[in-house]
């Protein structure tokens, strides 16, 4: 099996968290987005959208992360990681949305128009991401994890931009009155909890 990622990318950081929870063993080649290698074209070969991460299974190769994630899950994780009955696996994929959605267009994109001098809007990527975290809050208010009641991919996709310690790039500590990634804030502190555990795998 091997992983064709870049170790600052969220995405790929979510199918490592995923294979290292699994306890399977990937062989990882470093793609190199700064020098082109993605545009390549034995890396469109590959994936032609240019994009890490892409996972080979022994000549069955899946990219993007989600679609990695639903792969490893079902084929290697049992019922544990992403159930087959209706309820369950809608609850899991409603969080994989948020991934796809408040995460990618929110946190993401601020992340990379900070980090990486890319264009965009900052203060509509913040807003989107807030109504993310938002949405995380609520629902790690109540619950330990965010779907089932117990870990699930949802958990791993929606981890990597929430690591415990690391301060948001493009997520100033006051944004609209709200401290969203100060160590104080409540919310906050739920999400590095429940980073954590997913961290520490089920017992």
């Amino acid at each position: 099996m091997k992983l064709y990622d870049l170790e600052l990318s969220g995405n790929s950081y979510r199918i490592r968290l995923l294979l290292a929870l699994l306890g399977l063993k990937a062989e990882l080649q470093t793609v190199n987005l700064i020098h082109g290698e993605n545009r390549k074209e034995w890396f469109l070969s590959l994936n032609p959208r240019g994009q890490v991460p892409v996972l080979d299974d022994h000549g069955v190769v899946i990219w993007d992360s989600p679609a990695i994630m639903v792969y490893l899950a079902r084929k290697y994780g049992g019922e544990q990681w992403l159930p087959t009955d209706a309820r369950g696996m809608a609850e899991v994929m409603q969080w994989l949305a948020v991934m796809e959605n408040e995460t990618l267009f929110g946190l993401a994109r601020a992340r990379v128009i900070c980090k990486f001098k890319r264009p965009g809007n900052l203060e509509e990527a913040q807003a989107l991401g807030n109504k993310g975290l938002g949405v995380l809050e609520q629902r790690l208010a109540q619950h330990d994890w965010l779907a089932l009641d117990r870990p699930t991919i949802a958990d791993g996709a929606l981890l990597p931009l929430r690591r415990p310690g690391a301060r948001r790039r493009g997520f100033p500590r006051s944004l609209s009155g709200r401290a969203e990634v100060d160590s104080a804030h409540q919310g906050a502190a739920r999400l590095r909890r429940h980073a954590r555990g997913v961290a520490a795998g089920p017992r």
